[in-house]
């Protein structure tokens, strides 16, 4: 499967977490930025992972900033997105099992110190149920 993958400068050291889970579990990762600490705007790199699934150039998208929220708010401005901000595996489940979501957003204040492997793979395997 093929991931897009952006975030903040608030969620960077989740998103170089998340890059070793997902390529190490055998996923293609496209990496929307940021690559630093430096202040970004987070709508900028929202749009760019919203973007990259929206075409089909990737499967599935992940953002993380302080919250997930304002992620989130940004990347279902795309069309033919649907993402939701998740910080545990029961929400990630469900918004894939009952909203078919294809872009999860995570707080990378809330979710740093956690493993978030069980919860990428939910991210993953969940069918929608229709």
């Amino acid at each position: 499967m093929k991931i897009a993958i952006g975030s903040d400068h608030r969620g960077i050291q989740v998103k170089e977490k998340l890059i070793d889970i997902l390529q190490n579990a055998g996923n293609s990762v496209e990496d929307c930025g940021t690559n630093s600490e430096d202040s970004v705007d987070y709508p900028d790199i929202a749009s760019a992972v919203a973007t990259s699934v929206s075409k089909g150039d990737s499967d599935r998208g992940i953002l993380i900033c302080g919250t997930g929220i304002g992620m989130a708010i940004t990347a279902n401005k795309v069309h033919g997105v649907r993402a939701a901000t998740c910080n545990d595996n029961f929400s990630t489940e469900m918004c894939r099992r009952h909203n078919d979501v294809n872009v999860l957003c995570l707080s990378g204040d809330l979710v740093g110190e956690r493993p978030l492997d069980d919860m990428i793979q939910i991210f993953l395997d969940t069918a929608f149920e229709g």
